[in-house]
């Protein structure tokens, strides 16, 4: 078997999710994304365990571990998420995060914390721009 064609197609299959996860702004995509990344995985393992012959077969045990393991991520994020879309009314992940860094937030640019509450308007202003 050529090492190669399973390899391109996990290379491809890797560049996908990644480029999901880093452009798409739905979290239920950045979760399928990640899923995309993981089977990139998954197919890496398998084809390196037959093109080296393991008798352990290591590469197919870690597959089997993987495949557990992003079933279980799969299962509570898509739960979190769905609590998060109940409760926001999206899902949305720059929304989410507009909402979670509001304007008296210690966390937002420009350090508008609980100090800066008796700062005159020009202060203020300043202090957003």
């Amino acid at each position: 078997m050529h090492l190669a064609y399973p390899a391109v197609l996990a290379a491809l299959l890797f560049c996908t999710g990644l480029y999901g996860v880093l452009a798409r702004r739905s979290a239920i995509l950045v979760l399928m994304s990640v899923e995309l990344m993981l089977n990139a995985v998954n197919l890496n393992l398998v084809a390196f365990d037959v093109w080296l012959r393991d008798t352990l077969h290591a590469g197919q045990a870690l597959t089997l571990f993987v495949i557990a393991i992003a079933a279980a991520e799969i299962g509570i994020g898509l739960a979190i998420v769905l609590m998060v879309y109940r409760n926001r009314g999206t899902s949305d992940i720059d929304r989410l995060r507009d909402t979670a860094e509001g304007p008296g937030s210690s966390g937002s640019p420009g350090g508008a914390g609980p100090e800066a509450t008796d700062a005159t308007p020009a202060q203020k202003a300043e202090a957003t721009a």
